[in-house]
């Protein structure tokens, strides 16, 4: 009998398979975009994100494992802990990294594996790429004051909020976790000073944060692609050329870009602040300094079986990762496209919908930032452009909280980290906060 069910199912594999491929629609324009776009917004994101931020992520949740004790973690996030101090570590850690929403993966995962309760694991993974003081400043001075400090207040609210209801939702779980964790006993890392530690992570995190430190141009132009739709994208440089028919830019990398002036939302100066623009001149000098402190540390403090254990988890998580982020990636790529560019779902539907302020508008504004892959800083050219376009103020909080923090790609990882149910529940929580912190801002902004 079980044979037979063997057999049928591997019969019915089949057939699914080749009608999807009988059925495929190659050739038709939508279809045969949607597949560029997924594959070139895999290009961009493994150009982009993979060496600069994903690898240095790995080797700091490859360290946390290996040289952070599990007393320590459990003391400061675990369920026992005194639950101010757990949450307010948890989302205080998280700001200090400006991170996406795929590159704080590697860390929420080990600090879970090391004993941090659901509750203080779920507000770091929230607050990491939600809580980025870059983003927030960059919001209220290209959106306004008021969407800023909405997005400030909000992001920080939600963080604690969502990793609370967790830890309720989960109480029990988490009890019997706790108790397997303190049976298990603390396995202390080798006796070192504290200030040892603390050189190593800090140079590892120096490295993450210079070697993506951004530029910012003279001008911070904002484009539509479609009237009412959702493909808008921004450029930062210099404008050479400007004529009634044409604009002519240089971004920040020196490509140009020759766009139609007719598509201009929104040109502004960037107006870049000087340490800022010092710190982007040297950022390579800097992270070189960084990682030569790191190397040295990792020489001189640790014993090579720590190393090499250091670089065996590493590696563990960067083999549990990075599949999953990547199919990600593809996926939202085929349905989602790039910013500028359409995928299988028409970005007219989204704008359309995401006007006004009713539940609705915000429950699709919100479900579209959290399917959405969003770069650090993309979303608020895009919001630019939506907002332009007759967008509620109320779905642009709601995207702005759930955006950032949610991804396709990182859904799939936080899955194959806490399971398919609880994953499931930090999404609705994610998205059923953002949607109602959306519309109480939009009846307010209303007055």
């Amino acid at each position: 009998m079980s044979e037979w069910k063997r057999a049928c199912g591997s019969a019915a594999l089949i057939a699914t398979v080749f009608l999807l491929c009988f059925f495929l629609p190659v050739g038709r324009q939508r279809f045969d975009n949607a597949v560029l776009e997924a594959l070139y917004l895999a290009r961009w994101y493994a150009r982009e994100h993979v060496l600069l931020c994903l690898v240095p992520a790995f080797f700091i949740a490859g360290a946390i494992a290996v040289f952070v004790s599990r007393a320590s973690v459990m003391r400061y996030l675990g369920a026992g802990a005194h639950k101010g101090l757990a949450y307010g570590v948890a989302a205080v850690s998280g700001t200090l990294l400006a991170v996406c929403s795929c590159t704080v993966l590697p860390l929420f995962s080990s600090i879970h594996r090391m004993g941090a309760g659901l509750g203080p694991a779920t507000t770091f993974l929230y607050s990491g790429p939600a809580i980025n003081a870059l983003a927030i400043v960059l919001t209220a001075r290209v959106l306004g004051m008021r969407l800023g400090l909405a997005r400030a207040a909000g992001a920080v609210i939600a963080s604690v909020v969502i990793g609370l209801l967790m830890h309720l939702l989960f109480r029990r779980e988490e009890a019997a976790r706790a108790a397997v964790a303190a049976a298990a006993g603390a396995d202390a890392p080798p006796d070192r000073p504290l200030r040892q530690n603390a050189v190593f992570f800090a140079s590892m995190v120096a490295v993450l944060v210079f070697a993506n430190w951004a530029q910012t141009g003279d001008v911070r132009a904002v484009f539509l692609c479609c009237p009412g739709g959702l493909s808008t994208f921004a450029v930062e440089g210099r404008i050479v050329e400007r004529t009634g028919s044409e604009i002519r830019m240089v971004d920040t990398r020196g490509q140009e870009h020759r766009l139609p002036s007719g598509l201009l939302q929104d040109a502004q100066p960037a107006q870049p602040a000087a340490l800022q623009s010092v710190l982007y001149r040297a950022r390579w000098f800097l992270a070189a300094a960084a990682a030569a402190v790191m190397a040295f540390a990792l020489a001189r403090f640790y014993r090579p079986a720590e190393r090499r254990e250091w670089l065996a988890r590493s590696w563990g998580f960067a083999r549990q990762i990075m599949p999953l982020l990547l199919a990600g990636v593809l996926a939202a790529g085929l349905a989602l496209g790039r910013p500028g560019h359409e995928g299988l779902i028409p970005s007219a539907w989204i704008g359309r919908a995401v006007g006004g302020n009713s539940l609705g508008a915000n429950l699709f504004a919100a479900l579209a930032g959290a399917l959405m892959y969003f770069a650090t800083l993309t979303e608020v050219p895009i919001l630019q452009g939506l907002l332009g376009s007759g967008m509620g103020q109320g779905p642009a909080l709601a995207l702005l909280l759930a955006g950032p923090a949610l991804s396709l790609p990182s859904m799939l990882v936080i899955g194959s980290v806490l399971g398919a149910r609880k994953t499931a529940v930090f999404v609705v929580l994610v998205v059923s906060v953002a949607t109602l912190s959306g519309f109480l801002y939009g009846l307010l902004a209303a007055r």
